[in-house]
């Protein structure tokens, strides 16, 4: 016998279908603003001080768009304290603290404190469903298997790598700038992009995308990361309610379209690059060749003693490859850009840096002298604070909970609070960067480019919680980046490289350089936004006295 719904699809013109359909959709729409208003009337955060909001759709959110990173925050903070609120889609509230107390007990409470769906929507379309949207269970599962892929002995093992393809980027400028009669004006962000494109698909994968020298494999990924990064540089009410309402993913757009073809390629990629490490790893049955991201991983994964209960499905891998992909090669790129900025706008920093680097006599540094070079590892510290790749990261409460505070916040009402409570759906920000740059952490110089800052303590607090250097630029917790070493000795190998070859100086005003973040922070030039991300820097070649 057809159901109910069977027999009613089979006696419907496609008017009433439709008819059906709307009416169902209208109804979950109902159905979620009334949660919404629900839980917005019960919230813990309607007396909370904060800014008013600006929009009747977006709140604060359109405010936040148009500023740097972290810049209005850091103002809010100024005027209302170091835990307060602001409004979202709808005038929803969202909670925003710098309580070092607080973020630390979000961030080591990781079962309780996780990525949204919204957020996990927004990061999906860009990285896929690997580690990093992965969360609970599926998330520690992932990390066990991976995590003996990026321990030190492994990183050591691909810093040949890392500085083999600093080398071919040196020679590349250096015949620009030799072509321009000495001084070229170039892009640095594009040739770095495409260096550590090059770097995750040796070290990643075994996999030569060649993007230096304009490889076929690096330009059709590159097309599909272009595709998707650019997709997030423009607001989109649609796009916002399909975060909030996930539903109305079912209705298509053009850049949704886009979106799942460039998915798709990076996919396949990662399908062909999962089935090649397989076939090496079965004809190297001593494991010599292992030495790459992803081989390492199905070795673990493989491995006999590991059960087959316990271990990733092939989808599960392929889903890291994407992740691999960002994390691997945008963030570092990023960061290495930011230097070389800082550089420019210090050119005594710039010039105590290259004296060090070139106090070294060789040109192939290992891990180890790259990690003992003392003021390297200034500036590149200093780079991760002041221009932490990642600026924010969006958190969201699992259940109620009560959370300590160092410092007591006085509501609208005059009451003090000793702890704060939260919710059951709230959604809070870990603010990376604006603890990065916390005056009360880090002095009055907080915002200000000093790696001399970490040659002697630096007044930093011990309790934020950071993995690496006292800082939120990798996180903390059960979520910290789980690649940090793997990019930090890249950086620094690009650094002492470039650095040795070659002078920098800013190629448009400091004025001109603005910041906009699809999940990592990108220059743009401010005159020019619609040109895209870009870092034009006049590079010229050390000629030692």
């Amino acid at each position: 016998m057809a159901s109910l719904t069977d027999s009613i699809i089979s006696g419907s013109s496609p008017i009433k279908l439709l008819a059906y359909g709307l009416g169902s959709l209208g109804a979950y729409a109902l159905y979620s603003l009334l949660k919404i208003v629900y839980h917005e009337l019960r919230s813990t955060l309607r007396h909370l001080p904060g800014p008013k909001s600006t929009h009747f759709f977006y709140g604060n959110l359109l405010d936040i768009y148009k500023a740097d990173n972290s810049v209005l925050h850091e103002k809010w903070v100024h005027e209302h304290g170091p835990t307060l609120q602001y409004k979202v889609l709808f005038g929803m509230k969202r909670l925003y603290t710098t309580d070092i107390k607080a973020l630390n007990h979000f961030l080591t409470n990781s079962n309780i404190y996780q990525k949204p769906a919204a957020s996990r929507l927004s990061i999906g379309r860009v990285v896929g469903p690997g580690i990093i949207v992965a969360e609970g269970e599926e998330h520690r599962h992932q990390r066990k298997i991976m995590n003996p892929a990026f321990g030190a002995p492994q990183v050591r093992e691909l810093t040949s790598i890392f500085v083999d393809k600093s080398l071919e980027l040196r020679d590349i400028w250096a015949a620009q700038a030799s072509n321009a009669g000495g001084t070229a004006n170039i892009d640095v962000l594009a040739w770095l992009t495409k260096a550590t494109l090059d770097i995750i698909g040796l070290a990643g994968f075994n996999y030569p995308f060649n993007a230096l020298s304009g490889g076929e494999g690096a330009s059709e990924l590159g097309a599909a990361f272009s595709t998707i990064f650019e997709s997030g540089t423009t607001m989109s009410p649609l796009r916002f309610l399909q975060q909030w309402f996930p539903a109305l993913g079912l209705i298509p757009t053009a850049r949704d379209r886009l979106e799942r073809g460039a998915q798709s390629t990076m996919k396949r990629i990662g399908r062909e690059l999962l089935a090649e490490s397989k076939r090496e790893i079965a004809a190297d049955a001593e494991g010599k060749r292992a030495r790459d991201l992803l081989s390492l991983l199905v070795r673990a994964n493989t491995a006999k003693d590991l059960p087959a209960s316990q271990r990733l499905s092939d989808e599960d891998v392929v889903a890291q490859v994407p992740t691999f992909l960002v994390a691997g090669h945008e963030t570092t790129s990023s960061a290495t850009t930011w230097a070389l900025f800082s550089l420019t706008q210090h050119p005594a920093v710039q010039a105590r840096l290259r004296a060090e680097l070139l106090a070294v006599d060789t040109d192939t540094p290992t891990m180890d002298v790259l990690n003992a070079l003392p003021y390297l590892d200034c500036v590149v510290r200093e780079t991760l604070r002041i221009h932490a790749p990642v600026g924010s990261t969006v958190r969201q409460a699992t259940q109620d909970d009560v959370v300590p505070l160092a410092t007591p916040f006085t509501d609208v009402y005059g009451k003090v609070h000793e702890t704060l409570n939260v919710s059951k759906g709230q959604t809070f920000i870990i603010p990376i960067l604006a603890m990065n740059r916390d005056p009360v952490i880090w002095g009055p110089d907080a915002m200000e480019f000093v790696p001399e800052r970490w040659e002697a303590q630096p007044p930093i607090n011990n309790a934020l919680p950071g993995i690496w250097g006292h800082m939120l630029s990798f996180l903390g917790g059960p979520r910290a980046c789980i690649g940090y070493r793997f990019s930090l000795v890249e950086m620094k190998a690009l650094l002492f490289t470039l650095v040795r070859a070659f002078e920098f100086e800013l190629a448009v005003p400091a004025a001109e350089i603005g910041k906009r973040s699809v999940i990592v922070q990108r220059p743009i030039l401010r005159s020019a936004p619609e040109a895209g991300n870009q870092m034009p820097l006049l590079v010229r070649r050390y000629v030692r006295a």
